[in-house]
C-alpha cells in the first residue's frame, strides 16, 4: 500500500510549518507533496499532484480555501468510472 499524499495550502509560513509538524507527529505515513500560500497555487498544484488529502486555509489571497475547493470538486479527474 502506498502512503498518503497530501497538499497543504497555507499563506502564513509558520502556521503552515506548525501544521506540517503536527501532522509529522500524528500521521507519520503521510508524505507532504508540497505547500502553497495561497488559493490559485493550491488548484494549480492540486490538479498536478492529485494528492490523496488537501489541508485548505480558509483566508489566503487569490482564492480562498473554500473557493478552491469548490474548483478543484468541478476540474478533479475521475477515476474509476
Amino acid at each position: 500500500m502506498t502512503a498518503p499524499r497530501a497538499l497543504i495550502a497555507e499563506d502564513e509560513p509558520l502556521l503552515a510549518a506548525a501544521l506540517q509538524a503536527d501532522l509529522v507527529a500524528v500521521w507519520p505515513e503521510l508524505r507532504v507533496l508540497a505547500t502553497v500560500g495561497d488559493g490559485h497555487s493550491a488548484v494549480r498544484r492540486a490538479l498536478e499532484l492529485q494528492p490523496d488529502v488537501l489541508f485548505l486555509d480558509i483566508r489566503m489571497p487569490g482564492h480562498t480555501g473554500l473557493q478552491a475547493a469548490a474548483e478543484l470538486a468541478d476540474a478533479w479527474p475521475e477515476h474509476g468510472s
